[in-house]
């Protein structure tokens, strides 16, 4: 009986170990995803590898469960997400779950008292212990128990407004073992309540993934746990505070997808004394800043694109601003996992702007068919070694902490559309500089500094959680680094309660405690000063004050030019561009206000990914302000016979035999392909579910043009030559 027994228990764990290892082959092959509320739609299956269902609410004729096995049937992966700062909740807030009915009293609130809320009935949370049990026991369990083994917590959103309920008040007295205190009253309490607010939402995730972890364990399931965020830059000048790059040192954290798209891209800022909208600059960092964030810890990225956006706009609006954004995120070639759109069911079927006119319609057929060749690029292009152009090896210095002084505002001290960072990223990037930004939460990791020739930093708009980060800073100097300090420490924040003048310190700023670290005198003055075999530069310059006032970048470009130059022998290279080569994929921008009015001129044999025709090209020429998407014909493996280079539809069941070659295209329904194809020669038949086809042939590039209505169901192609 016993040995029955053990024989019973061996089988057992062999099939849990076979189902976490196939779960751990599948996680690595998920390489395309999109979240969706809604049941599978043949007119929005957009046939990427995994579906995000979204939310455990049931609903009029389909349950959470429905909705997960409508997109299973159909061969997507499931996975999951929901808000952990806010969501459909009302069995928590009204009292259904543990019986208590004033939850209600547990969201954010402004000085005013008045509920910051994302809809009715769905405050903002302060994540109070009775919220995690709800969100442990009534979400991740359910979500468990549906077979799901990949969680999403978006947003984990506390606004800077917020922290005035009686919830952030009881928190307040437990974290800091005094009584609260209004935030509008003094700096200090601005920076005490932000740290708050920061550490409320790292204290639940924790806690929130570390119970799905464990009760995923005892299903004998491996779950992945990720955290859908905006970008560092965007949640500090939307007066945001959240977790962010401290969220990296949790085991229990996998990933992340960085949600950044038009609506946060096109955040107006400051260069050059003008402020407007730079959407491909602004998303170009936003990308780095999460890429620079997991980097050291290798945890999953996913980046997020989305055609339209939140606000209402125009389509010819949305289209372009979609093609900056998507060009932004394909300049990280280490980066090939993406989220290829959020809420399909609004982009496919809502209703928006004709450019012009007070017409509103459903996506027009010429932006469907170009987002889903756009889209079908996603799930070929993988990660090249390739780095973008221009000098690499200069970066700016990053802290969670930007987001603890942005609201409000005290002493008259303002940092207009948090121009302190773009003061110190915008003067290299429109000179064509790719600069790398470096989170100061990841400077104990020795992958932070790789490459890493000048470091520029400022405590104008962040300030160090640790002394600990200024030794990993100076024995990066100490060991050849350059490091470039902007600043006049006048901010009101110096002053508040830290670490810098508490327990026997009393540094009036924490830059003296880091001066001093390198032997420097306490508040240097403009100059240069070795320390070991590397150098400090002392700007005495606010850096919001290079784009604030027109022209006044130079000399702090200037400035960083010569240090590359004397560190590296090399000069920075200037230029009006970006361009990379991803395999047969190249994708470029230029800039405007920048060294150059030129356009940027490709020859090649291409194929223009942003032309729902798919055009060949000999010569692609990019105007300032525009970005283009190529793939470069001249790369295709002279061993490919036959093959979809790009299109509309994704391609399934290929056949190629001597001379016929027959797939398989399926994409949502009401929407047109355009796909080229590439084939030894001529064809002499071409049959689209049995009809025949004439398509268009061009001989130069060896690829037919061809053009059909999409099936979900899937159109049958055949081909022969």
């Amino acid at each position: 009986m016993n040995n029955i027994r053990l024989l019973l228990v061996s089988c057992f764990l062999l099939i849990c170990c076979h189902s976490i290892n196939a779960q751990k082959v599948k996680e690595r092959e998920t390489k395309t995803v999109f979240q969706t509320a809604d049941p599978w739609k043949p007119e929005t299956d957009v046939r990427a590898d995994a579906a995000i269902v979204y939310g455990t609410s049931d609903r009029p004729g389909v349950t959470f469960e429905q909705r997960v096995q409508s997109w299973k049937d159909k061969g997507y992966q499931t996975q999951f997400m929901t808000g952990v700062a806010w969501g459909n909740y009302q069995d928590y807030f009204l009292g259904k779950w543990d019986g208590i009915n004033d939850h209600l009293k547990e969201g954010q609130r402004d000085r005013n008292g008045n509920e910051i809320a994302h809809g009715h009935l769905v405050p903002y949370i302060v994540p109070t212990e009775s919220f995690i049990r709800y969100m442990q026991e009534m979400q991740i369990k359910r979500v468990i128990n549906a077979g799901i083994t990949s969680i999403f917590l978006e947003e984990p959103e506390f606004w800077m407004r917020g922290g005035y309920s009686a919830a952030f008040k009881s928190e307040w007295q437990k974290y800091y073992d005094f009584p609260w205190r209004d935030q509008q009253e003094s700096p200090e309490n601005t920076y005490l309540s932000n740290k708050l607010k920061y550490h409320l939402y790292y204290k639940a995730l924790d806690k929130i993934f570390s119970y799905a972890k464990e009760y995923g364990k005892s299903k004998g399931l491996d779950i992945k746990c990720y955290v859908p965020t905006h970008s560092l830059i965007n949640y500090t000048s939307w007066q945001i505070v959240s977790p962010e790059a401290s969220l990296a040192s949790l085991d229990c954290v996998d990933g992340y997808i960085a949600q950044v798209w038009t609506g946060t891209a096109r955040e107006s800022n400051f260069y050059d004394g003008v402020r407007k909208e730079r959407v491909f600059e602004n998303a170009f960092l936003e990308y780095g800043c999460m890429k620079s964030m997991t980097a050291p810890l290798k945890r999953k990225m996913y980046f997020l694109t989305d055609p339209i956006e939140d606000f209402p706009r125009d389509w010819q609006d949305f289209k372009r601003n979609y093609q900056a954004t998507f060009s932004a995120q394909l300049m990280y070639p280490m980066i090939d996992t993406y989220e290829v759109m959020p809420w399909p069911d609004r982009i496919y079927l809502g209703l928006y702007q004709v450019a012009g006119t007070d017409r509103k319609e459903r996506i027009p057929r010429s932006y469907s068919t170009q987002m889903q060749i756009m889209i079908n690029t996603l799930n070929d292009i993988r990660t090249s070694e390739k780095k973008i152009s221009g000098t690499h090896g200069i970066g700016v210095l990053m802290a969670n902490s930007l987001m603890f002084q942005r609201f409000p505002t005290h002493d008259g001290y303002d940092d207009p559309q948090f121009s302190s960072f773009y003061g110190q990223t915008f003067p290299l990037l429109k000179r064509g500089v790719p600069v790398e930004l470096v989170h100061i939460e990841n400077t104990p990791f020795k992958e932070t500094f790789k490459g890493l020739e000048v470091l520029v930093m400022s405590y104008s708009n962040m300030k160090p959680m640790t002394p600990e980060y200024h030794t990993y800073l100076a024995d990066w100097v100490k060991k050849g680094g350059v490091l470039v300090y902007c600043g006049e420490d006048i901010d009101p924040y110096q002053s508040v309660l830290e670490w810098w003048n508490t327990e026997g310190n009393h540094y009036k700023s924490p830059s003296e405690h880091l001066f001093e670290r390198m032997n420097l005198s306490q508040n240097p003055t403009d100059g240069t000063y070795r320390y070991g075999k590397g150098r400090v530069i002392v700007m005495r310059e606010d850096p919001k004050h290079f784009v604030l006032k027109a022209g006044n970048d130079r000399k702090y470009f200037e400035t960083i030019s010569s240090a590359y130059q004397k560190k590296t022998g090399k000069a920075i290279e200037t230029k009006n561009s970006f361009l990379v080569e991803r395999g047969v994929y190249t994708i470029a921008a230029v800039m405007d206000e920048s060294v150059s009015n030129e356009p940027l001129t490709l020859s090649g044999l291409y194929i223009d990914l942003f032309d729902k025709d798919l055009p060949i090209l000999t010569k692609k020429q990019i105007q300032p302000g525009e970005q283009g998407y190529l793939y470069d014909l001249n790369k295709v493996s002279g061993k490919v016979k036959a093959k979809v280079l790009c299109g509309a539809s994704r391609i399934y069941e290929e056949k190629v035999g001597k001379q016929n070659y027959s797939f398989v295209a399926k994409s949502p329904l009401e929407t047109t392909n355009v796909s080229r194809v590439l084939l030894p020669g001529k064809p002499k038949t071409v049959k689209v579910n049995g009809k025949s086809e004439q398509g268009e042939w061009d001989e130069t590039s060896k690829t037919l043009l061809l053009s059909f209505e999409n099936d979900p169901n899937g159109v049958n192609v055949s081909i022969e030559w």
